[in-house]
């Protein structure tokens, strides 16, 4: 029916002239031929365009109208069809014609929702602008926030509705926040002069193979939530001898109560250029990709600004800083789908495809982006390397633990003294980091450790060290590292209710456990309302979360009932709570 529909559909001009523009002039600057056999002939896949073609044609009209989509697909040769299935998947383009004036996405996830987002949706409705409550938009650190996207050819804007400035805290040895506030995030010679690209001069002097090694002996794990051991993820990499080989940030950070990336990115995007440049000569990647949730826009225009500036000082494209190495870097905009920072989703989404989650195996390192081997890491990781290279392993093994040795940066939302990003070692309480971003803003009831998928900690458990191993030995997970406080003037069921309805939207489908299940854990938290949860409900629950944590895809089907259960455990529904 697509089909039909958009075949007599023709673009203006102004549509015709940003599509002409991103084909003839398209921000990849080496790309590998991606060759699709077709008969006798063959013809270059052009596929990957199409993330950015639709944000050109949602940024020259406000939205993607028929005709150009159409003529986006054409010029793509990919099936109108296909091209609406995949604009339609992202929650930041329209495919109507909106009303005149901005839209303002404004954040109803729990700590914007416990700081007025609801009274503020109210006040801009009744001055007539257009709203759309909108899940998490990384900006929790300063609730309520908004992002506010303007109709006609004029950029999208970040915004929030509060001015706090943003904290930082680092522990007694600054490293992975050094820079911050001393830094000019656009300046390439500010970045050089607190030791910037000290470290790309020593990853080309001691070649790949040491580097790995120091990787190796560090004992770095990801820092996304899953904690898989870099070193082996890039000597995995480097292995493989076909080309080519591609580097991801995955900075899609969509997760409620999870700001850290969106403020490396703002605050020091030379150090996440230099570390992807740093992977790539060291495993043979000749490609990175940077791809950075589409509501953050300050991130990106800063990203931007200084990947020319590296490209301009000979830091990135061919022969690096005068070796024989070359690299590449593209920043790539997601559009409004959490399920995109699924490394395999996000694979989709650069390619130009809906982003769905892939079966694994084959993992990334063998089949990843393109269908070539990939390393995939988020920024805060990447920061990581820097430190190895600069100070050594020993230096970098000497905060944290034995098994979880480094810093953490956490971020601190809800109801704290000082929210923000915090860098501590590992090893760190609960109790001592609350304390250091100025203790509870009222009484505690409960912390959300790992965000939305995390678990809840009660009053008791915050003397817990926050390592890998001490979180996971107590059922707790570190997650990504966001710290959601919330006192007893909170409604955790409501908490629930709106982290479960979150899953719920933001579950891709493709899967039938996880595209049921979240839809039955909502309705049944709905069910239980006000009332003590009863056992038939309670056991429901847990059979859903069995189901859906078993049979998902992906990782949020299988997280989407971590919340859930562990609030259960801790008889957080009961009604003698809020």
């Amino acid at each position: 029916m697509s089909d039909l529909k958009y075949t007599d559909a023709t673009p203006d001009s102004d549509e015709r002239e940003a599509v002409d523009y991103l084909v003839s002039d398209p921000p990849v600057r080496r790309e590998s031929e991606r060759w699709v056999i077709s008969g006798l002939g063959r013809t270059r896949d052009t596929r990957h365009l199409l993330l950015p073609g639709l944000h050109q044609l949602q940024n020259v009209k406000g939205w993607i109208s028929p005709g150009g989509l159409n003529y986006l697909a054409e010029t793509l040769q990919i099936p109108a069809a296909e091209a609406y299935g995949v604009a339609s998947f992202y929650d930041l383009f329209q495919l109507e014609e909106p009303e005149d004036g901005p839209l303002h996405h404004v954040c109803v996830d729990p700590v914007c929702a416990n700081r007025g987002s609801g009274s503020y949706i109210e006040e801009l409705r009744s001055e007539g602008h257009r709203v759309h409550e909108s899940p998490c938009l990384g900006q929790c650190e300063r609730p309520p926030a908004s992002f506010v996207q303007m109709t006609g050819a004029e950029n999208q804007d970040l915004t929030s509705t509060t001015s706090v400035d943003p904290q930082f805290f680092s522990g007694a040895t600054s490293r992975l926040l050094r820079r911050f506030r001393t830094n000019a995030p656009t300046r390439l010679e500010s970045y050089k002069e607190q030791g910037g690209y000290e470290a790309l001069k020593s990853a080309i002097e001691l070649g790949g193979t040491r580097v790995i090694e120091m990787l190796l002996d560090s004992g770095l794990t990801g820092r996304g939530g899953a904690a898989f051991p870099t070193g082996v993820k890039w000597q995995s990499v480097a292995n493989h001898q076909s080309a080519p080989k591609y580097v991801v940030a995955n900075a899609d950070e969509s997760e409620p109560g999870t700001f850290k990336d969106r403020m490396i990115l703002e605050n020091d995007p030379f150090a996440l250029i230099e570390a992807m440049t740093i992977a790539g000569i060291s495993t043979g990647c000749e490609k990175g990709w940077i791809y950075i949730r589409g509501e953050y826009t300050t991130a990106a225009d800063r990203l931007a600004r200084a990947i020319a500036q590296a490209y301009s000082a000979q830091l990135l494209g061919e022969a690096i800083a005068g070796s024989s190495a070359s690299f590449d870097l593209e920043i790539r905009q997601g559009a409004g789908a959490y399920i995109c920072g699924e490394e395999t989703s996000l694979f989709n989404s650069i390619e130009g495809f809906r982003g769905e989650p892939r079966s694994k195996p084959p993992y990334p390192t063998d089949i990843g982006l393109f269908g070539q081997p990939t390393i995939v890491n988020n920024p805060e990781t990447f920061l990581n390397v820097l430190e190895i290279l600069n100070y050594g392993v020993d230096h970098y093994r000497s905060a944290g633990t034995p098994d979880s040795p480094g810093t953490k940066l956490f971020c601190l939302s809800g109801d704290i003294a000082r929210p923000g990003l915090y860098e501590a070692d590992f090893g760190i309480t609960l109790r001592e980091l609350l304390s250091n971003a100025g203790g509870v803003d009222g009484v505690l009831q409960t912390v959300l450790l790992g965000g939305a998928a995390g678990c809840f900690v009660s009053p008791q458990q915050l003397d817990v060290p926050l390592t890998f191993e001490d979180t996971k030995s107590h059922d707790l997970t570190l997650g990504s590292g966001a710290v959601m406080v919330f006192s007893t003037e909170v409604s955790v069921r409501d908490v629930l209710s709106r982290l479960a309805q979150f899953f719920r939207d933001e579950s891709c489908g493709q899967c039938v456990p996880c595209r049921i299940g979240t839809v039955r854990q909502h309705e049944v938290l709905l069910q239980i309302g006000d009332s003590k949860a009863d056992v038939e409900n309670v056991a429901l629950l847990e059979d859903i979360a069995t189901v859906m944590t078993d049979a998902s895809i992906c990782g949020l089907g299988q997280t989407a009932a971590s919340a859930v259960r562990s609030a259960l455990t801790l008889g957080l529904l009961d009604e003698s709570r809020p």
